[in-house]
Protein backbone atom coordinates (compact mmCIF):
# COMPACT_ATOMS: atom_id res chain seq x y z
CA UNK A 1 0.00 0.00 0.00
CA UNK A 2 1.07 3.38 -1.40
CA UNK A 3 -0.77 5.49 1.91
CA UNK A 4 0.26 4.85 5.53
CA UNK A 5 -1.26 1.62 6.91
CA UNK A 6 -4.46 2.14 9.41
CA UNK A 7 -6.11 0.29 12.29
CA UNK A 8 -9.17 -0.12 10.25
CA UNK A 9 -6.86 -1.78 7.22
CA UNK A 10 -5.49 -4.28 10.08
CA UNK A 11 -8.97 -4.76 10.82
CA UNK A 12 -10.74 -5.21 7.41
CA UNK A 13 -8.17 -7.73 6.49
CA UNK A 14 -8.68 -10.23 9.27
CA UNK A 15 -11.81 -9.26 9.37
CA UNK A 16 -12.62 -8.03 12.70
CA UNK A 17 -13.36 -5.14 14.76
CA UNK A 18 -11.29 -1.90 14.95
CA UNK A 19 -11.27 -1.93 18.76
CA UNK A 20 -10.12 -5.64 18.44
CA UNK A 21 -7.03 -4.57 16.93
CA UNK A 22 -6.51 -1.49 19.54
CA UNK A 23 -7.26 -4.00 22.52
CA UNK A 24 -4.47 -6.45 20.89
CA UNK A 25 -2.42 -3.29 20.73
CA UNK A 26 -2.73 -2.66 24.05
CA UNK A 27 -2.33 -6.11 25.14
CA UNK A 28 -5.96 -6.14 25.63
CA UNK A 29 -8.17 -9.32 25.14
CA UNK A 30 -8.39 -11.13 22.32
CA UNK A 31 -8.88 -14.69 21.26
CA UNK A 32 -6.02 -16.60 20.22
CA UNK A 33 -7.33 -16.64 16.80
CA UNK A 34 -7.30 -13.09 16.07
CA UNK A 35 -4.57 -12.25 17.96
CA UNK A 36 -2.61 -14.62 15.93
CA UNK A 37 -3.72 -13.29 12.64
CA UNK A 38 -3.39 -9.39 13.56
CA UNK A 39 0.19 -10.35 14.15
CA UNK A 40 0.48 -11.32 10.58
CA UNK A 41 -1.03 -8.83 9.45
CA UNK A 42 0.77 -6.28 11.19
CA UNK A 43 4.18 -7.69 10.26
CA UNK A 44 3.06 -8.33 6.34
CA UNK A 45 2.09 -4.50 6.16
CA UNK A 46 4.54 -2.95 8.05
CA UNK A 47 2.13 -1.32 9.94
CA UNK A 48 3.55 1.61 12.30
CA UNK A 49 1.39 4.47 14.03
CA UNK A 50 3.40 6.24 16.86
CA UNK A 51 3.37 4.54 20.33
CA UNK A 52 1.44 1.51 19.24
CA UNK A 53 5.01 0.61 16.21
CA UNK A 54 7.32 1.19 19.57
CA UNK A 55 5.21 -1.01 21.82
CA UNK A 56 5.04 -3.59 19.33
CA UNK A 57 9.06 -4.02 18.79
CA UNK A 58 10.02 -3.34 22.55
CA UNK A 59 6.76 -3.52 24.43
CA UNK A 60 7.49 -0.47 25.93
CA UNK A 61 5.72 3.22 25.10
CA UNK A 62 7.56 5.15 27.46
CA UNK A 63 4.20 6.59 28.57
CA UNK A 64 3.56 6.32 32.78
CA UNK A 65 -0.18 6.78 33.61
CA UNK A 66 -0.55 8.82 36.61
CA UNK A 67 -4.23 9.29 38.03
CA UNK A 68 -4.35 12.22 40.71
CA UNK A 69 -7.46 13.19 42.57
CA UNK A 70 -7.36 16.99 42.48
CA UNK A 71 -5.19 19.50 40.58
CA UNK A 72 -5.50 22.55 42.82
CA UNK A 73 -3.69 20.79 45.95
CA UNK A 74 0.02 21.82 47.20
CA UNK A 75 0.92 18.48 47.99
CA UNK A 76 -0.20 17.20 44.32
CA UNK A 77 2.06 19.79 42.56
CA UNK A 78 5.17 18.73 44.62
CA UNK A 79 4.48 15.31 44.35
CA UNK A 80 4.09 15.65 40.31
CA UNK A 81 7.78 17.57 40.29
CA UNK A 82 9.42 14.68 42.15
CA UNK A 83 8.03 11.92 39.66
CA UNK A 84 8.62 13.99 36.44
CA UNK A 85 12.23 14.60 37.80
CA UNK A 86 12.54 11.23 37.64
CA UNK A 87 10.41 9.95 34.88
CA UNK A 88 12.20 12.95 32.71
CA UNK A 89 15.79 11.18 34.05
CA UNK A 90 14.83 7.45 32.56
CA UNK A 91 13.26 9.37 29.20
CA UNK A 92 9.48 8.35 30.35
CA UNK A 93 6.53 10.83 30.44
CA UNK A 94 3.41 10.62 32.50
CA UNK A 95 0.22 11.54 31.32
CA UNK A 96 -1.96 13.07 33.97
CA UNK A 97 -5.54 12.18 34.67
CA UNK A 98 -7.71 13.87 37.44
CA UNK A 99 -10.07 11.99 39.52
CA UNK A 100 -12.37 14.94 40.83
CA UNK A 101 -12.43 13.19 44.16
CA UNK A 102 -14.61 10.52 42.40
CA UNK A 103 -13.91 6.87 43.21
CA UNK A 104 -16.00 5.25 40.17
CA UNK A 105 -13.81 8.27 38.23
CA UNK A 106 -10.86 6.92 39.59
CA UNK A 107 -11.13 3.20 38.31
CA UNK A 108 -12.15 4.73 35.20
CA UNK A 109 -8.80 6.40 34.44
CA UNK A 110 -6.92 3.49 35.54
CA UNK A 111 -8.46 1.52 32.90
CA UNK A 112 -8.50 4.36 30.32
CA UNK A 113 -4.62 4.53 30.72
CA UNK A 114 -4.39 1.05 30.39
CA UNK A 115 -6.31 1.00 27.20
CA UNK A 116 -3.74 3.94 26.24
CA UNK A 117 -1.25 0.85 26.06
CA UNK A 118 1.30 3.07 29.14
CA UNK A 119 3.70 1.10 30.33
CA UNK A 120 2.76 1.52 34.22
CA UNK A 121 0.10 3.29 36.53
CA UNK A 122 1.11 5.21 39.13
CA UNK A 123 -2.43 5.93 41.50
CA UNK A 124 -2.45 8.94 43.70
CA UNK A 125 -5.86 7.20 45.58
CA UNK A 126 -8.29 8.40 48.02
CA UNK A 127 -9.03 5.03 49.38
CA UNK A 128 -8.13 1.48 48.18
CA UNK A 129 -11.37 -0.55 47.47
CA UNK A 130 -12.27 -3.92 46.35
CA UNK A 131 -12.53 -2.51 43.38
CA UNK A 132 -9.22 -1.10 42.99
CA UNK A 133 -7.60 -4.63 44.15
CA UNK A 134 -10.07 -6.50 41.42
CA UNK A 135 -9.25 -4.12 38.55
CA UNK A 136 -5.57 -3.61 39.01
CA UNK A 137 -5.07 -7.54 39.60
CA UNK A 138 -6.44 -8.00 36.25
CA UNK A 139 -4.01 -5.16 34.28
CA UNK A 140 -1.08 -6.33 32.07
CA UNK A 141 0.98 -3.05 33.49
CA UNK A 142 2.53 -2.88 36.87
CA UNK A 143 0.61 -0.26 39.23
CA UNK A 144 1.89 1.46 41.94
CA UNK A 145 -0.26 3.18 44.77
CA UNK A 146 0.91 6.60 46.96
CA UNK A 147 -1.45 7.98 49.83
CA UNK A 148 -2.85 4.74 50.71
CA UNK A 149 -1.70 0.85 51.41
CA UNK A 150 -3.29 -2.41 51.04
CA UNK A 151 -1.68 -5.55 51.45
CA UNK A 152 -2.70 -6.36 48.03
CA UNK A 153 -1.07 -4.18 45.52
CA UNK A 154 2.19 -2.00 45.28
CA UNK A 155 2.43 0.79 47.20
CA UNK A 156 5.26 3.75 48.84
CA UNK A 157 3.73 6.34 50.97
CA UNK A 158 3.92 8.58 54.19
CA UNK A 159 3.51 6.51 57.57
CA UNK A 160 0.53 7.64 58.60
CA UNK A 161 0.26 6.48 62.14
CA UNK A 162 3.76 7.47 62.71
CA UNK A 163 3.42 10.67 62.12
CA UNK A 164 0.28 10.69 63.88
CA UNK A 165 2.36 9.23 67.04
CA UNK A 166 5.33 11.95 66.63
CA UNK A 167 2.43 14.48 66.99
CA UNK A 168 0.80 12.52 70.11
CA UNK A 169 4.51 12.45 71.73
CA UNK A 170 4.95 15.74 71.48
CA UNK A 171 1.55 17.18 72.65
CA UNK A 172 2.02 15.10 75.38
CA UNK A 173 5.58 15.99 76.15
CA UNK A 174 4.18 20.09 76.33
CA UNK A 175 1.70 18.94 78.96
CA UNK A 176 -1.82 19.28 77.00
CA UNK A 177 -4.55 16.94 78.25
CA UNK A 178 -7.88 18.29 76.71
CA UNK A 179 -7.34 18.24 72.96
CA UNK A 180 -9.33 18.56 70.01
CA UNK A 181 -8.56 16.67 67.14
CA UNK A 182 -9.64 18.16 64.14
CA UNK A 183 -9.53 15.60 61.22
CA UNK A 184 -11.12 13.45 58.33
CA UNK A 185 -13.96 10.79 57.84
CA UNK A 186 -12.11 7.00 58.09
CA UNK A 187 -13.25 6.45 54.79
CA UNK A 188 -9.76 7.68 53.85
CA UNK A 189 -7.94 5.14 55.75
CA UNK A 190 -4.45 7.11 55.68
CA UNK A 191 -5.67 10.09 57.35
CA UNK A 192 -9.31 9.18 58.67
CA UNK A 193 -7.82 6.54 60.80
CA UNK A 194 -3.96 5.93 61.16
CA UNK A 195 -2.73 9.72 61.50
CA UNK A 196 -5.93 10.56 63.85
CA UNK A 197 -5.17 7.06 65.82
CA UNK A 198 -1.47 7.52 66.25
CA UNK A 199 -1.74 10.54 67.67
CA UNK A 200 -4.41 8.97 70.30
CA UNK A 201 -2.08 6.16 71.07
CA UNK A 202 0.58 8.10 71.40
CA UNK A 203 -1.07 11.39 73.38
CA UNK A 204 -3.10 8.86 75.85
CA UNK A 205 0.03 6.37 76.85
CA UNK A 206 0.75 6.38 79.92
CA UNK A 207 -1.61 9.70 80.12
CA UNK A 208 -4.27 8.78 82.10
CA UNK A 209 -5.88 12.34 82.84
CA UNK A 210 -5.53 13.06 78.69
CA UNK A 211 -8.99 13.52 77.01
CA UNK A 212 -9.32 13.85 72.68
CA UNK A 213 -12.49 15.21 71.94
CA UNK A 214 -12.57 14.16 67.58
CA UNK A 215 -14.46 16.18 65.34
CA UNK A 216 -15.23 15.96 61.78
CA UNK A 217 -14.29 18.31 58.98
CA UNK A 218 -12.62 17.44 55.19
CA UNK A 219 -9.86 18.57 53.28
CA UNK A 220 -11.21 22.15 52.87
CA UNK A 221 -10.36 25.60 54.56
CA UNK A 222 -13.50 26.77 55.09
CA UNK A 223 -14.90 23.60 56.08
CA UNK A 224 -12.39 23.78 58.90
CA UNK A 225 -13.09 27.55 59.53
CA UNK A 226 -17.21 26.88 60.19
CA UNK A 227 -16.11 23.81 62.52
CA UNK A 228 -14.13 25.64 64.93
CA UNK A 229 -17.07 27.05 67.05
CA UNK A 230 -17.82 23.97 67.37
CA UNK A 231 -14.87 22.66 68.45
CA UNK A 232 -13.80 25.59 70.49
CA UNK A 233 -16.98 24.19 72.90
CA UNK A 234 -15.25 21.52 74.07
CA UNK A 235 -12.85 23.92 75.52
CA UNK A 236 -9.27 22.50 74.52
CA UNK A 237 -6.03 23.90 75.03
CA UNK A 238 -4.83 22.69 72.34
CA UNK A 239 -6.48 21.86 68.34
CA UNK A 240 -4.75 19.21 66.20
CA UNK A 241 -5.75 19.03 62.70
CA UNK A 242 -5.20 16.03 60.31
CA UNK A 243 -3.59 18.95 57.76
CA UNK A 244 -2.16 21.96 58.13
CA UNK A 245 -4.52 23.09 55.42
CA UNK A 246 -6.92 22.61 58.04
CA UNK A 247 -5.21 24.63 60.49
CA UNK A 248 -5.37 27.55 58.16
CA UNK A 249 -9.22 27.63 58.72
CA UNK A 250 -8.82 27.00 62.59
CA UNK A 251 -6.04 29.82 62.98
CA UNK A 252 -8.33 32.31 60.74
CA UNK A 253 -11.44 31.90 62.72
CA UNK A 254 -9.36 32.50 65.89
CA UNK A 255 -7.72 35.61 64.82
CA UNK A 256 -11.12 36.97 63.65
CA UNK A 257 -12.61 36.47 67.19
CA UNK A 258 -9.46 37.48 69.11
CA UNK A 259 -8.23 34.13 70.51
CA UNK A 260 -4.79 33.69 71.03
CA UNK A 261 -2.74 31.39 69.75
CA UNK A 262 -0.67 30.14 71.31
CA UNK A 263 -1.32 32.05 74.93
CA UNK A 264 -4.85 31.00 75.07
CA UNK A 265 -5.22 27.63 72.90
CA UNK A 266 -2.09 25.90 71.07
CA UNK A 267 -2.67 24.97 67.19
CA UNK A 268 -0.59 22.18 65.26
CA UNK A 269 -1.22 20.07 62.21
CA UNK A 270 0.40 17.58 59.45
CA UNK A 271 2.20 18.05 55.88
CA UNK A 272 4.86 20.96 56.63
CA UNK A 273 3.20 23.12 53.95
CA UNK A 274 5.83 26.20 52.76
CA UNK A 275 2.33 28.43 54.26
CA UNK A 276 2.97 27.51 57.56
CA UNK A 277 6.20 29.44 57.40
CA UNK A 278 4.39 32.53 57.06
CA UNK A 279 1.47 32.26 58.80
CA UNK A 280 0.45 33.89 61.75
CA UNK A 281 2.23 32.36 64.02
CA UNK A 282 3.99 29.94 62.14
CA UNK A 283 2.76 26.68 62.36
CA UNK A 284 4.28 23.69 64.38
CA UNK A 285 3.82 20.51 61.66
CA UNK A 286 4.94 16.69 61.08
CA UNK A 287 6.41 17.59 57.83
CA UNK A 288 6.01 15.31 54.84
CA UNK A 289 8.48 15.56 51.99
CA UNK A 290 6.36 15.23 48.76
CA UNK A 291 8.37 15.85 46.28
CA UNK A 292 10.49 12.45 47.61
CA UNK A 293 7.35 10.73 47.83
CA UNK A 294 6.76 11.34 44.24
CA UNK A 295 10.16 10.66 43.29
CA UNK A 296 10.40 7.67 45.34
CA UNK A 297 6.67 6.38 43.60
CA UNK A 298 8.32 7.17 40.14
CA UNK A 299 11.29 4.50 40.86
CA UNK A 300 9.10 1.92 42.26
CA UNK A 301 7.14 2.15 39.07
CA UNK A 302 9.68 1.94 36.92
CA UNK A 303 11.85 -0.93 38.97
CA UNK A 304 8.49 -3.03 38.16
CA UNK A 305 8.46 -2.28 34.80
CA UNK A 306 11.82 -3.81 34.46
CA UNK A 307 10.54 -6.41 36.42
CA UNK A 308 12.65 -5.83 39.48
CA UNK A 309 11.14 -5.93 43.49
CA UNK A 310 9.99 -2.60 45.11
CA UNK A 311 12.66 -1.86 47.86
CA UNK A 312 11.69 -3.08 51.95
CA UNK A 313 11.55 0.58 52.44
CA UNK A 314 8.35 1.95 50.75
CA UNK A 315 7.52 4.70 53.53
CA UNK A 316 8.68 8.17 53.38
CA UNK A 317 10.53 10.07 56.30
CA UNK A 318 8.76 12.15 58.61
CA UNK A 319 10.08 15.20 60.71
CA UNK A 320 8.48 17.51 63.71
CA UNK A 321 8.91 21.08 62.74
CA UNK A 322 8.39 22.97 66.41
CA UNK A 323 7.34 26.96 65.29
CA UNK A 324 5.33 29.34 67.10
CA UNK A 325 2.02 27.95 67.42
CA UNK A 326 2.13 25.50 70.46
CA UNK A 327 3.01 26.60 74.09
CA UNK A 328 4.10 24.41 76.73
CA UNK A 329 1.38 24.43 80.17
CA UNK A 330 3.53 22.28 82.25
Amino acid sequence: MDRKVTIQDIANMVNVSKSSVSRYLNDGYVSEENAKKIKEAIEKTGFQTNFFAKRLKTKKTGLIGIVIPRIDSVTVGKFLTGINKKLKENNYQGIILISELDIEKELSNINSLHQQGVDGIVINSMAITKKHIELTSKLTIPTIFTGQKNEFTNYIKIDDYEAGQIMGNYFKSMGHTKIAFLGVNEWDKAVGVDRKNGFIDAVKENNPKCDVKFIETDFSFMNAYNKASEVLEYKPTAIVCATDNICLGVLRYLHENKIKVPEEISVAGFGGYDIGTVSYPTLTTVAFDYELIGTKTAEGILDLIEGKELQENKEAPLKLVERESVRSIK
